[in-house]
């Protein structure tokens, strides 16, 4: 049944004849959460935001001002609560998977930033974790919820661009501040954990999971020892090379190309458009280029939607129909990036 809900200004939720208002708990006060994840929780039709957690009392107490919730300190106090049916995990990535594991310990549905753990192998676990438990678990991929890339995908499959014959990704942005966690290797930080993360899973979305990973290099911080920026080569089943670039030490770029037998479509700002943001997808052949503009669309609220679709989807029916479609692609991801990182060339810089 479809639901419609209306926040009041200041207020709880108003719900559906239904009730099926999914009551969100945050662990974690990243800065993306703060400017992006949180004021979507807050303002989604069918989410109730709770209440968020940190160590720091201050900290939570200062973001539950802002946004409207209450300060919890301490994250087992936040998956204690009766009040919440479904967590946003917003910590440094070593974390996530041990606090993933609690909140569906906890019976908790869990929306976790991506990666979803640093291991093919404790992604793995969470998934039967979650199987097990009937809870719906997901990794804040935004941009797999925007349009564009469906659009992409649809003129590829009409040959569009001829035979796809190469894929090319890259996601990079200029260093970061000397005391970010992405420079902490103990707390999973990393360009390829970060960002090698996108043009892995957008090879995955035009490529399919059978993929083979050849070659790979990454850049180290002779410092810290974690990779600042690196590339990867590879190939899906039926032939078509595939090649990501990523890195915190660059001017900012987010885009990839397909390039066919017959011309080439190109994407800009192709993982990270902001709600207002209305896409323009290039066409270009021999003799002619094309410019085809999409409406703006808000990527994290769609992935919202999404989850919280299915967790009504588990009310209703007792269980989550794109689990096994969602969690056999994200143990690929993980898979992937395990092997980029094994078989990688370190140049010490």
């Amino acid at each position: 049944m479809t639901t419609h809900l209306l926040h009041r200004p200041g207020g709880e939720p108003r719900r559906a004849e239904d009730g099926s208002v999914t009551r969100f708990g945050v662990i974690g006060c990243s800065a993306f959460g703060a400017r992006t994840m949180l004021p979507t929780l807050r303002d989604h039709p069918a989410v109730a935001l709770r209440a968020v957690a940190s160590r720091d009392r201050a900290k939570a107490a200062a973001y539950a001002e802002r946004f409207g919730c209450e300060p919890v300190a301490g994250y087992e106090n936040l998956l204690s609560r009766d009040d919440v049916d479904a967590v946003y995990i917003a910590l440094p990535n070593a974390l996530h998977y041990e606090t993933a594991r609690a909140a569906l310990e906890s019976g908790k549905h869990v929306l976790a930033e991506k990666p979803l753990t640093t291991s093919a192998g404790e992604t793995a676990e969470l998934v039967r974790l979650a199987a097990a438990r009937g809870l719906v678990l997901r990794e804040n991929f935004g941009f797999l919820h925007h349009g564009q890339h469906r659009r992409v995908r649809s003129m590829v499959d009409e040959g569009r661009i001829g035979r796809l014959r190469h894929l090319s990704s890259s996601f990079c942005f200029p260093p970061l501040p000397e005391d970010d966690i992405r420079y902490r290797p103990e707390l999973g930080g990393g360009a390829l954990l970060d960002l090698g993360v996108y043009p892995v899973r957008a090879m995955q979305f035009f490529l399919g999971d059978e993929l083979t990973v050849t070659g790979a290099v990454l850049r180290c911080d002779p410092v810290s020892g974690v990779d600042l920026s690196g590339s990867f080569v590879a190939y899906s089943a039926d032939g078509v090379i595939a090649t990501g670039d990523f890195g915190f030490e660059h001017g900012f770029g987010s885009r990839y190309r397909l390039w066919g037998s017959t011309g080439q479509l190109t994407v800009e700002r192709a993982f990270t458009p902001p709600p207002w943001y209305t896409p323009t997808l290039r066409i270009v052949s021999q003799d002619h280029v094309e410019e085809l503009t999409l409406p703006a669309e808000h990527q994290f609220n769609a992935c919202v939607s999404a989850f919280v679709a299915a967790v009504d989807a588990v009310r209703t029916h007792g269980h989550d129909p794109h689990h096994r479609e969602w969690s056999a692609t994200a143990v690929r991801t993980a898979e992937l990036i395990d092997h980029i990182a094994r078989i990688a060339h370190r140049i010490r810089v």
